[in-house]
């Protein structure tokens, strides 16, 4: 496609370590009884290893962010890459189980440090007109990533173990780092980074002051009401008869598919709908296929309504980053790794809250207030958000 062809080639780059950080998240999860019958652990003990990947993901974010407007995003990105990558072959010696989640409390520093920062060089190599469909070009390699790490890791570990998991995968990241490394050689940006402490104090002030900051509540109603759900997905397909887990996986799976539908679609659709028309269309899609879940369907067609959540997820999540991106020039990514901070955030609270809903209230009703929550989301943020410069953009 046109719009696309013109895009800066170091996006192939940024792309790759997006997919390298996103399959590497996902390393453990196929596995995890194997995890645990060697530390001899429950299963619930054991996926405390997800638990405290996203959490300190989200936890670091207002550090690396200011270290990236500091001391460079490209440099950041290639250090926090050859940490995940490390922080996985460490993993897979681990002798002990507090030495396996000490890896992984390193392996999700390393993450935080790739995607929000490949967001902020996204933004920096491609300008406005542009950038929703470069940011789209970068949620590929991320949604591969997701789609794929479950699978790969399953595969490598009827061969190879959980430690060859690990192994694998670290080295992949490693080899990720150097091409990166290699990519970014001759400077990618047209400057070097000119914060220093007394900007970045500026640039908080500068992004809390935009009106177009909403976005941060935004991305956290969307971790709560959509990616808190995804723990209960099994359950409710268990109501169904269906206890197979990998069918669970597929399901979910439908959602990073919906993801990439939308990567593929974003440059056809944002001309007709706009972005405001967007983020309606895309909260409302979720908003439906919320509703359809609650009620209960079959199998498959909880499979098709994951892949229409997604799709409508990322047509709006894809527009919030878009206005992240927007809140400062000088602090860039830092406003990105906050907008990843929120989001991980509601990643946590999401599922507490579905929790106590479904407990309380019941599994329809609670799913039909996400519903509701997610369709007034995209309305409030269609009115509220409106497209302007940053306000440090001229002193840039």
């Amino acid at each position: 496609m046109p719009a696309s062809s013109r895009l800066p080639p170091a996006l192939n780059i940024i792309t790759l370590a997006t997919f390298a950080a996103s399959l590497s998240a996902r390393a453990l999860d196929p596995v995890l009884p194997h995890v645990a019958d060697e530390f001899s652990v429950s299963i619930a003990a054991a996926a405390g290893f997800a638990a405290v990947f996203a959490f300190t993901f989200a936890i670091i974010q207002p550090v690396l962010g200011a270290a990236a407007d500091l001391f460079g995003k490209a440099r950041l990105m290639i250090v926090c890459l050859v940490l995940l990558g490390l922080a996985n072959i460490l993993g897979a010696m681990a002798n002990s189980f507090w030495l396996l989640f000490a890896s992984r409390i390193l392996a999700g520093v390393g993450s935080g440090g790739v995607f929000p920062v490949a967001l902020s060089l996204t933004s920096d190599l491609v300008g406005p007109e542009k950038r929703q469909i470069a940011i789209g070009r970068t949620l590929m390699g991320s949604m591969t990533g997701n789609l794929l790490g479950a699978s790969v890791s399953g595969l490598i570990g009827d061969f190879l173990g959980w430690r060859g998991v690990l192994a694998v995968l670290g080295v992949l990241v490693i080899v990720a780092s150097i091409a990166v490394a290699a990519g970014f050689r001759g400077a990618a940006l047209t400057r070097p980074p000119k914060t220093n402490f007394a900007a970045l104090r500026q640039g908080y002030r500068t992004i809390f002051s935009n009106p177009n900051a909403f976005c941060y509540v935004a991305v956290f109603v969307e971790g709560c009401c959509v990616l808190g759900l995804f723990p209960y997905i099994a359950a409710f397909l268990f109501e169904l008869g269906e206890t197979s887990l990998s069918i669970a996986g597929l399901v979910i799976a439908g959602f990073a598919v919906g993801g990439l539908f939308y990567t593929l679609s974003v440059s056809r659709f944002l001309p007709w709908f706009g972005v405001k028309g967007m983020m309606i269309a895309g909260a409302a899609l979720v908003g439906l296929n919320l509703a359809v879940v609650a009620f209960g369907p079959s199998v498959k067609i909880h499979a098709v309504s994951l892949l229409f959540m997604g799709w409508g997820f990322y047509m709006i999540h894809g527009c919030l980053q878009v206005f992240a991106s927007e809140l400062s020039v000088e602090a860039r990514a830092t406003a990105l790794s906050l907008h990843s901070f929120f989001f991980f955030m509601g990643q946590t609270v999401g599922p507490i809250a579905y929790g106590f809903g479904i407990q309380h209230a019941g599994k329809a009703p609670t799913l039909l207030t996400a519903a509701a929550v997610m369709i007034t989301l995209g309305i409030v943020c269609a009115r509220i958000l409106r497209q302007t410069r940053p306000a440090d953009q001229a002193a840039s």
